[in-house]
């Protein structure tokens, strides 16, 4: 499994339990998927980041 597959793997159980611990205090639906796009976004760039190779130098 690549790193950056785990990443997102670990993100989403993240997510999910966020998520799902909003339902169960009482968040409005709409709130709890504006936060699930919200952080899926922000876990998408941040793998992006943390798994790219630097570009190679210039010669």
């Amino acid at each position: 499994m690549s790193s950056f597959a785990l990443y997102l793997f670990g993100m989403l159980v993240l997510i999910g339990g966020l998520a799902y611990g909003a339902h169960l205090a009482g968040l409005a639906p709409q709130w709890i998927a504006v936060g699930v796009i919200v952080l899926l976004g922000l876990g998408i760039v941040k793998a992006v980041a943390r798994t790219r190779r630097p570009d190679p130098p210039a010669h």
